[in-house]
């Protein structure tokens, strides 16, 4: 598979970069952080993107979406990125829909979020960081369950009208096997939230739930098998995590360069100075190899190839490693500037820290792929 766009999603990038540019660039960020937005984005560019189709990139056609892939919904992100837009594109029409595709479901969530009225958050992680571990306990209760635990980290958990969650119904916490995952409804008696502005001003939530009744109709797949369903919302959530943190990347590369053009010192431009060159080439260079890698753990995902949990979690390294440096690059390029408030470049070096935790950070996916090939 050639590592570049066809024409069709070419022309869906231009599409995104447009849109995204025009309705959500920086500044919308910037407003919603400084008014102290409960929300942590914008309902109304939520219906935007629905109205646009993007809600639907990933939604089957015989469910009334596009029925396109993940190199498609990665265009999108990329942009989202780039923007620093607030958005609950990524869990929603990306890792929601990889979850709930296939299963009954379905048919009650995809029509809200093909609307842009409903927005999924993820229930998974419970420790302080991404690593795996299911605690929570799903018991069985007449024809349902009851669930009792708390999750931490749920990226628009507090605003959420569906939260899939993972619990454990057999075995213990280090096991694959056992764990089902639920649609739970946000307004579900029971729940606790309590929201957290994280460092990039986004929102997630600690939800505790004290013994949560649902029915059975609120098992996704099927009981003790959740690890299969789980494992599509994490290679979808972590596919489109890279290339969000692409853009941000990205991003923050093309910011810096555009400064080293303008600053000057000594009468030139410091872009003239090799050392800063020799940066800014080295910074090119792993940006790019970082898009590749993302391109082709997309297109391995779209193929259904076998191959493509192990390429996702090269292109999350990857692109942790390749935004970090591209954050922090820019900051020290832009000198005392870049420490400010007031410019934008710390704020993609805040998001491309959150991102990089997201569904593991670069560590977690090394040590995966350094255990599957024996180590």
């Amino acid at each position: 598979m050639p590592l570049y766009l066809n024409d069709e999603q070419a022309m869906l990038a231009d599409t995104a970069k447009d849109f995204v540019a025009a309705n959500a660039p920086v500044g919308h960020m910037r407003a919603l952080r400084d008014s102290d937005d409960p929300t942590g984005f914008s309902r109304a560019l939520w219906k935007q993107f629905a109205e646009m189709g993007f809600t639907g990139v990933l939604v089957p056609e015989a469910d009334g979406g596009l029925g396109l892939g993940h190199v498609e919904a990665g265009v999108v992100l990329e942009e989202i990125g780039r923007n620093l837009s607030p958005s609950p594109f990524l869990t929603t029409a990306v890792a929601a829909v990889a979850a709930l595709d296939g299963t009954a479901q379905r048919e009650r969530w995809f029509p809200g979020i093909l609307a842009g009225d409903t927005v999924a958050a993820l229930a998974i992680d419970e420790g302080r960081k991404h690593d795996g571990r299911i605690a929570m306990a799903a018991e069985r209760s007449g024809n349902g369950f009851r669930l009792r635990g708390a999750k931490r980290f749920v990226t628009h958990g507090h605003v959420a009208d569906l939260l899939l969650v993972a619990a454990r119904t057999a075995g213990s916490a280090e096991d694959a096997d056992g764990i089902t995952l639920f649609a739970v409804p946000r307004d579900a008696p029971g729940l606790t939230v309590t929201a957290e502005r994280l460092a990039d001003a986004s929102i997630a939530a600690g939800i505790a739930f004290d013994g949560v009744a649902l029915d059975a109709d609120a098992v996704v797949g099927e009981v003790d098998q959740g690890s299969a369903v789980l494992a599509r919302l994490l290679v979808a959530g972590r596919a489109g995590a890279s290339a969000e943190m692409l853009g941000v990347g990205g991003g923050a590369m093309d910011m810096t360069v555009g400064y080293l053009k303008e600053r000057k010192q000594f009468g030139v431009p410091i872009g003239g100075f090799q050392a800063l060159q020799h940066r800014a080439a080295h910074l090119y260079s792993e940006m790019e190899v970082a898009r590749a890698a993302v391109l082709k753990a997309q297109q391995l995902l779209d193929a259904g190839d076998p191959g493509a949990a192990a390429a996702v979690s090269v292109a999350k390294a990857m692109t942790g490693l390749a935004a970090t440096l591209a954050v922090q690059e820019g900051v020290q390029m832009h000198g005392g500037i870049g420490m400010t408030d007031e410019y934008d470049i710390g704020f993609y070096m805040k998001r491309a820290r959150v991102l990089a935790e997201m569904f593991g950070d670069t560590n977690f996916h090394a040590n995966a792929l350094a255990q599957s090939a024996g180590y």
